[in-house]
């Protein structure tokens, strides 16, 4: 049996607990997501390697799974550029189903192994990485995606809780998360949904920091499109030139609200 899919002996009786037990054992639980992240981190850093790489030669990286996983994938997609101003196509978040399975669960959408081929192959290139999400690693529609991504020349990668899987044993890098049962029977939401989240934080911020979308620990590339956002690149410039915030005004005002472009200004 799928390791995701056992019944957890800790909660056996969770509809018995009180309240502050459930939440405290919930709580332990979510530890077992960290510490399979942290177990999991050489190959997380090989996949870190094969995205920048493909990055700095032109190469897009490419998320695709089904229900949570793809939610997921969508979500840290989707933060990438105004995190590190890069462009909307640079990381693609690809759902089973389409863009209404965010907010309506289609979950038989993970069986199509046809759409998994089709959603990949009218997207990605030679060179680009396709990272397949799915925590029992059976996703029709993921393995699917994953080996026709083989074919065209990308670097595959699997995210999921189960090593001996389909997902797994088509990847060219696995990122085994071992979470082990969930608190409610089979729910990969929970821990295993944790500990995806988490790689994928890893896997796009570390490869824009290897790639020069970070500076010391700075968001350099980053836009004020709110106030909040505005505060930040003011302290941003403010911190990097070591003056005043009247003087980081100035300099930003004076360079279209660019904060490499104010720098360079200030050190010329």
């Amino acid at each position: 049996m799928l390791k995701t899919e056992m019944r957890n002996p800790k909660s056996t009786h969770i509809d018995q607990m009180s309240t502050i037990e459930m939440v405290k054992l919930m709580s332990e639980e979510n530890y077992v997501a960290v510490k399979a992240v942290e177990d999991a981190c050489d190959d997380i850093a090989k996949a870190v390697d094969a995205i920048s790489a493909s990055m700095e030669q032109g190469g897009r990286l490419y998320y695709i799974g089904a229900g949570t996983s793809g939610r997921l994938g969508v979500l840290d997609a989707s933060e990438c550029p105004p995190t590190f101003g890069v462009p909307y196509d640079l990381v693609t978040g690809i759902i089973a189903g389409g863009y209404e399975c965010l907010v309506k669960a289609g979950e038989g959408g993970e069986d199509k192994r046809e759409n998994g081929i089709y959603d990949i192959e009218s997207r990605a290139l030679a060179g680009d990485v396709v990272v397949g999400i799915s925590a029992a690693g059976g996703a029709a529609y993921v393995v699917g995606a994953i080996e026709r991504a083989k074919e065209l020349g990308c670097v595959t990668v699997a995210v999921t809780s189960n090593d001996d899987s389909a997902l797994a044993k088509a990847a060219d890098i696995c990122i085994y998360t071992d979470t082990g049962a969930e608190i409610i029977t089979g729910s990969t939401r929970l821990k295993a949904g944790t500990a995806q989240k988490l790689v994928l934080n890893i896997l796009t911020t570390a490869s824009m920091v290897k790639t020069g979308k970070v500076y010391e620990n700075l968001m350099i590339n980053l836009s004020p499109t709110n106030e909040k956002l505005r505060r930040r690149v003011i302290s941003i410039v403010k911190d990097i030139c070591e003056v005043d915030e009247a003087k980081a005004v100035e300099l930003l005002e004076a360079n279209g609200w660019n904060i490499r472009a104010s720098v360079n200004a200030y050190r010329q």
